[in-house]
This record gives C-alpha cells, sequence and structure tokens, in this order.
C-alpha cells in the first residue's frame, strides 16, 4: 500500500528527477525508525533503464497528517521534513554522533549543536530540501541519492578544519552505505541570517543604473564594483585554501589538447541543438586553438565548479562562498575532478554579464539599455580581476588565453540551457560570442 502512495506521490516532486516518464517499479530500500512516528527512507525508482534513489523523512502519525496538507503522501502519510516537532531528531542524532541501523549521524570534531531549535522548510529548491533551525543551523537533505561523499561535504570540512575564513562553518551530516561506498544524506552548516545573496545585491545595483539615465555604472548609486572587487579578492584567497586542503596537480600539453578537444565536441553537440550558435562557431574555435597553440601546461586542483552570483552571501564583513557541490547533473567523478581555478573566475565573470544583460529581455527600452548593461559588466568584470590578482590569484598573459576560452565554454553551456529552459534568454549567452577580448 505505501508503495502504491508513493508512486503516486513522488512524481509530483520538485526535486523528482524522472519527471515525465512512467515509473516501471519503486520500492523500498532501507526503513529506519529514527523516533516514533518518524522513519527514514530510501525509495528506489525504476525508469525503463534509469535507476535512481531519493530519500524521505516519512511521518506516520494520522492525526498530525492533517496539520501537514501540503506534504501529505495519504492514509496518514506525510512527508516530515515539513514537521517541527519531529525534525529535530536530526540534530540530536549529530549532536551525539549516533548509529542508527545504516544511518551514521556526525558532527565536526570541536563543535556544539544546539539541539532545541526547530524547524522551517526554506522554499525555492529544486533538487534539496533545506532545513533551517531558528537562525543557527541550515540543513540540506540531498533527495536523490549518488552513491558517494558529496563534494560540499567534502570540501567544506576539509577547509573548517584548515581554518578558512570564506565558508559557512559545517556542523554534521548524515551519511549510509550505498553501493559500497559512504554516502553523503544530509549536511549541517551555519546559516547565514543576516547576510545577502550576491545576485540580489548585484541587481540592485543594475536597476538603479538604468533607472539613473545620466549617470555612469560608476557613479550610480548602487555601484557594485567595490564589492566585485573584495569578491575576487576572496575568490583568490579560497582558490588558495583548496590548494592547500587538497592535492594540486599541473596538466600537461597532451592533455590541453585533449581538453581542447572535449570542448570543441560539446560546441558542436550544442550547434546541433541550437544552430543559429553556428554562425559564431568560428569565436570559440579560435579561442579553443589558442589555448592549444599557447599553452603548454595548466595547474589543476579542486574548485568550486559551478561558480557565479547566486553561490556567494555578503555578510557583515566580508563574502562567503556557499554550495561547493559542483555543476549540478554531472557525475561525481567529474565534479570532484581537479581543474583551472580559471574555470571558478569564468563563471563568475559569466554571472556579471547575465546580471546586467537579463532585465533587458522585456524591458522596454533594452535598446537604449544595452550600452549601459555592457559598461555595467566590464565594470565589474575589471573589478573583480582586479581584486583576484591582489588576492593572490594567478592571471599571467598565457592565463587570459585560456580565460577566454573557458569564458566561451561556459556560454556554449548556457546557450544550450537557454534555448532548452528559457528561450527569451538565449540572447544573453550569444552576446559573449560578439564581444573582442
Amino acid at each position: 500500500m505505501l508503495t502504491e502512495l508513493l508512486t503516486g506521490w513522488i512524481t509530483h516532486q520538485r526535486w523528482f528527477a524522472g519527471k515525465g516518464r512512467p515509473i516501471d517499479e519503486l520500492g523500498v530500500d532501507s526503513d529506519v525508525e529514527l523516533s516514533p512516528g518518524l522513519h527514514h527512507l530510501i525509495i528506489s525508482v525504476r525508469q525503463g533503464g534509469a535507476h535512481d534513489r531519493y530519500q524521505l523523512l516519512l511521518g506516520t502519525d494520522g492525526d498530525a497528517s492533517g496539520r501537514y496538507s501540503h506534504a501529505r503522501i495519504g492514509d496518514g502519510y506525510y512527508d516530515a521534513a515539513y514537521d517541527p516537532d519531529l525534525t529535530g531528531t536530526l540534530l540530536a542524532g549529530m549532536a551525539g554522533d549516533r548509529d542508527l541501523g545504516p544511518l551514521r549521524f556526525r558532527h565536526l570534531e570541536g563543535v556544539e549543536i544546539d539541539t532545541s531549535l526547530r524547524s522551517l522548510v526554506l522554499g525555492a529548491e529544486q533538487s534539496n530540501t533545506s532545513l533551517v533551525y531558528g537562525e543557527t543551523y541550515i540543513c540540506k537533505l540531498f533527495r536523490r541519492l549518488i552513491p558517494g561523499v558529496n563534494p560540499e561535504l567534502e570540501i567544506v570540512t576539509a577547509l573548517a578544519r584548515h581554518g578558512a575564513g570564506h565558508i559557512a562553518q559545517p556542523y554534521g551530516w548524515i551519511e549510509t552505505d550505498l553501493d559500497g561506498e559512504p554516502t553523503t544524506l544530509a549536511m549541517t552548516q551555519e546559516f547565514l541570517a543576516t547576510a545577502n545573496d550576491g545576485w540580489a545585491l548585484a541587481l540592485a545595483s543594475v536597476r538603479d543604473l538604468y533607472a539613473c539615465l545620466d549617470s555612469s555604472a560608476s557613479d550610480a548609486g548602487g555601484d557594485f564594483s567595490s564589492e566585485a572587487y573584495r569578491l575576487g579578492v576572496a575568490t583568490a584567497e579560497v582558490h588558495r585554501e583548496l590548494a592547500a586542503a587538497f592535492p594540486t596537480d599541473v596538466m600537461e600539453s597532451q592533455e590541453v589538447k585533449q581538453m581542447v578537444e572535449d570542448h570543441r565536441r560539446r560546441l558542436a553537440g550544442v550547434i546541433e541543438e541550437v544552430p543559429q550558435l553556428g554562425r559564431y562557431a568560428r569565436v570559440a574555435e579560435e579561442a579553443y586553438q589558442r589555448v592549444a597553440d599557447v599553452v603548454s601546461e595548466i595547474p589543476v586542483q579542486r574548485v568550486h565548479g559551478d561558480y557565479h552570483l547566486g553561490q556567494v552571501m555578503r555578510t557583515t564583513t566580508d563574502w562567503v562562498v556557499l554550495d561547493f557541490e559542483g555543476e549540478p547533473g554531472q557525475p561525481l567523478a567529474e565534479r570532484r575532478a581537479l581543474s583551472s581555478p580559471l574555470r571558478d573566475v569564468a563563471g563568475m565573470l559569466r554571472s556579471f554579464d547575465y546580471a546586467a544583460r537579463h532585465l533587458l529581455a522585456d524591458h522596454p527600452d533594452a535598446e537604449e539599455l544595452r550600452p549601459r548593461a555592457v559598461e555595467w559588466a566590464e565594470l565589474n568584470r575589471s573589478s573583480f580581476l582586479a581584486g583576484y590578482s591582489a588576492g593572490g590569484g594567478r592571471l599571467h598573459a598565457e592565463d587570459a588565453i585560456l580565460l577566454r576560452a573557458l569564458e566561451l565554454v561556459k556560454a556554449v553551456y548556457e546557450v544550450g540551457y537557454e534555448a532548452r529552459n528559457r528561450p527569451s534568454w538565449l540572447p544573453i549567452p550569444m552576446a559573449a560570442f560578439q564581444v573582442e577580448r
């Protein structure tokens, strides 16, 4: 009966990856009672050749299910992530380093966890569910389970042990074994209750600029360039801390050429999907070829992997970097692989362009405002790069060639993404191929 209810319910959840495809089989691989009325389930779903696993906090109190109708599964069952009377069990488990059946609750050495706080689910997430406890902790439940240690847990705990200053303090995690590998189910970090999202701050600056037609980007009331500089410094410091906490390597000439070929194949694939990109293929090809011709080796290390303005928060004292999970949808091994730190730099530079241009998509004065968008993006690009260099980030002559190519690699990805999901935003990444650098 429960599996039938779950089959009907799971397809409507935002975090379910198999939307639009029928479920061939759904089973419960693991059922652990965490406390009276609360079970932890690992659900196995088969769809065609795909096999995915998800985790669910299952509330089994029929009376309580009425109070959480928005999380109702059916017949007295509900998603107990929404029940603050039950979710304290997660904090208590981590604080006590408990083992419950196959589940292991752990906390970082040297920290204490306040187990008295009640939780609230944050909205608007797609692949995970985050519980905020008071204004102190945020616990991220990884709904779709990928065997292996989550890169974010791996990175932030390592950086915390090295005394890094640009991360949210980690407190604890929950894990189990899947396919013989320790696998992260959830992690708890400091909740930055009073911090401001980098994307929101940048958009406030752009809106202010667009509203003051007589002001330049540096004179408008919402000038962001000083923050872009500080963010560049923070980014360089995070890269230095990652290099100290994890192994580093050098990509040799043959590997560089293989990387260039991989980028060419991805470009060709996106052109098949979005033919209008073909007219700019030469721009990307020439940038890739310059890397193959000029760059003999590339220092590589652990990086963020999905770096943009939405992944950073401005506290009262400095910038904090979040979400070290890597690029969503990529295999875990690829997300953990060593890469050039300029990949993160390129991602942030593209994010400045998005912040400047995306408000133009439906703006009646788009043509008049476009030069101002370019001015804003260029100012903040240069400020970020100046900060990155000042913070110790490597930006040599060869690095500029690699950085240009990596920006276009990111723009190629964005073209494919926007064509599939937000066609009205397609001009934003297409513009990246029309700028000489």
